[in-house]
């Protein structure tokens, strides 16, 4: 293997086996350290003191990914959002938002994009018009209410 190596978005230098150990990974998340280890040339305790370090350099986590309807969340929605002034103030309360799962800022028609998971239509309902609407700068919403998952994956492999 060779030793090439690149810098993550967050400044984190990446070496092939450290890519090697995150595409194990994203493969299969319950894989073992040994295993891996075997896949990558290392110990089971260096694959172990790597993805440590990855999980506190913010370059990965390790999760359970579920479809929240499967799980009794009546409502997933995307809701686009439109905004003036600053947006990584916006797109800080939402985060802070114990619904909302996944915020990026934008370029294009919306400004900021909020996943929200739901109990029901009120609990979205609530959401939406009283907490969303209501932070300082937002002009307006678009909701797109998911009817179902059809893919859900996070194995686009690493550069």
């Amino acid at each position: 293997m060779t030793s090439r190596s690149r810098a993550s978005g967050n400044g984190v230098t990446l070496d092939d086996v450290s890519k090697a150990i995150i595409e194990e990974l994203q493969q299969d998340g319950r894989r073992s350290y040994a295993a891996i280890g075997k896949v990558v040339g290392l110990s089971e305790a260096a694959v172990r003191q790597r993805v440590q370090r990855l999980i506190d350099s913010n370059v990965m986590q390790v999760v359970a990914v579920t479809d929240p309807l499967e799980l009794g969340f009546a409502r997933q929605a995307m809701i686009g959002i439109r905004a003036h002034g600053e947006l990584e103030p916006i797109a800080d309360q939402l985060a802070e938002m114990e619904e909302v799962d996944y915020v990026v800022v934008t370029a294009g028609s919306f400004d900021l994009l909020a996943e929200v998971v739901c109990e029901s239509d009120e609990h979205l309902l609530e959401v939406l018009s009283h907490r969303i609407r209501k932070i300082e700068n937002v002009v307006s919403t678009e909701t797109f209410m998911y009817l179902k998952l059809r893919k859900q994956t996070y194995s686009w492999g690493v550069r």
